[in-house]
């Protein structure tokens, strides 16, 4: 995703603080690999939430795209399932004659309204050699949802491991904090950090 590469060389402490929800990490990083998480809590129960997560067109920065345009994602929330993107043909109705398209991530793992886990590398990552998984897990909380980011990346890759995995975890805790901002961020949210392997370890 193009707005992932730029990402790489904008990457500062004071960004990561600005754009990411007020529960994120980077749990693990090693040569080999590492671990984002991220924790935000909203006011919309699971099932309502679970209704926007799987529509990414709704809350995706289109930045973060291949296209630059969020319109052109879709998730099919099933095993076997695709995390998709068209790429459009020239002109106004170029999204009747696509020119190619995206796998972003693949779904293996689908709990409707409780969890959702997806493989793939994203982004600038798809060109390396590295598996990556995605769990998402949604828990109810009084006064709404908890919702949990988990990514865990690990393989061999070219970028330098300083460099990737800030940009990475500052793109992945974006999209979850618009998440959050379109189904009602719980404003005095102080949820617990999960261990690993806990929530996202079905």
């Amino acid at each position: 995703m193009r707005g992932l590469i730029v990402a790489l060389l904008s990457v500062t402490p004071l960004s990561l603080a600005l754009a990411v929800p007020a529960q994120a990490e980077v749990v693990a990083k090693t040569d080999a690999g590492f671990v984002s998480r991220h924790v935000a809590e909203v006011t919309a129960s699971p099932e309502e939430a679970w209704k926007v997560l799987v529509e990414p067109a709704e809350w995706w920065n289109g930045e973060h795209s291949f296209s630059g345009d969020a319109k052109n994602l879709s998730l099919d929330a099933r095993a076997g399932g695709c995390f998709c993107e068209v790429l459009p043909g020239e002109g106004e109705k170029g999204w009747l004659n696509p020119r190619g398209g995206v796998e972003h991530m693949r779904v293996v793992f689908v709990d409707k309204d409780k969890a959702l886990r997806m493989t793939g590398g994203l982004g600038p990552l798809q060109s390396e050699a590295l598996s990556g998984a995605l769990t998402i897990t949604l828990k109810p909380v009084e006064g709404g949802t908890r919702l949990t980011w988990e990514y865990v990346v690990g393989g061999y890759m070219r970028y330098k491991p300083e460099q990737i995995v800030p940009a990475v975890d500052k793109v992945l805790g974006e999209q979850l904090s618009r998440l959050a901002d379109k189904l009602g961020r719980k404003v005095s949210s102080e949820a617990p950090k999960p261990q690993p392997g806990m929530e996202a370890g079905r």
